[in-house]
């Protein structure tokens, strides 16, 4: 890998990780970060979160976010949080998961 760029551009055409890197730029989870992140752009991290969660929430009561586009939200955002807010969301999760 020569740079971050070069690394990305590759993804996706059979290059470095490219099968995972499909399955994973297609996810609905992803998905709503991005759209999220979008429309959140120098708010809160307060109004932020509560956004991803009605976001979440409308999706699983219209049935197009499932338990396991939440499992996969949470395996990509858990990293990147501390232990606070690792375990907060995981408690988020699991209410979603409830609906």
């Amino acid at each position: 890998m020569k740079d971050f760029k070069s690394y990305s551009a590759g993804r996706g055409n059979g290059q470095e990780g490219g099968k995972d890197s499909a399955a994973f730029e297609n996810d609905k989870g992803v998905e709503m970060v991005k759209k999220v992140a979008a429309s959140m752009k120098g708010r809160s991290e307060g109004d932020i979160l509560r956004a991803v969660i009605a976001e979440a929430e409308r999706g699983k009561r219209d049935g197009t976010l499932t338990n396991a586009d939440l499992d996969n939200f949470y395996n990509l955002m858990a990293p990147t949080l501390d232990g606070f807010r690792r375990h907060k969301l995981k408690g988020i999760i699991d209410k979603l998961k409830k609906l």
